[in-house]
């Protein structure tokens, strides 16, 4: 796999992803933050704890990149049930974002100092089970 050549702004936009989110959040009260859709759909407290869940998930298929010689990395445990029940099960309805900002933040910064500290980053990979090579 070669590097991409916009290297540089790929990863600004990865490590500036924490800023983008907490200034998109600033000044939001609780009433905003569990505004539910009339169409439906998730509430915006939903939507951070899913971001943030989701990179700390995809932390370690990172670090199993970096780290690992032909490593498997799968989320079969996670698609055993719809997504909006994973939302259920971690109460993402009830928790205050700030923890989540936090640890969007920490994940970023942790992974972009292994990016930055791992030769030849941009060419290690992850195997996927997935037939057609896509983890969705």
């Amino acid at each position: 796999m070669n590097a991409p050549d916009d290297q540089n702004k790929i990863l600004a936009l990865f490590k500036h992803g924490p800023n983008i989110l907490e200034k998109s959040l600033a000044g939001l009260t609780d009433n905003e933050l569990d505004y539910i859709p009339s169409s439906g759909g998730w509430t915006i407290r939903q939507i951070v704890h899913h971001i943030t869940d989701g990179d700390d998930i995809w932390k370690m298929a990172i670090k199993m990149a970096l780290g690992g010689e032909e490593s498997e990395f799968n989320l079969n445990w996670y698609k055993v049930m719809p997504q909006m029940e994973w939302a259920k099960r971690w109460s993402y309805e009830k928790r205050s974002i700030d923890i989540s900002l936090t640890l969007f933040r920490a994940t970023r910064n942790h992974i972009m100092q292994l990016l930055e500290n791992t030769p030849d980053a941009w060419t290690k990979n992850i195997k996927s089970p997935e037939p057609d090579g896509k983890i969705e």
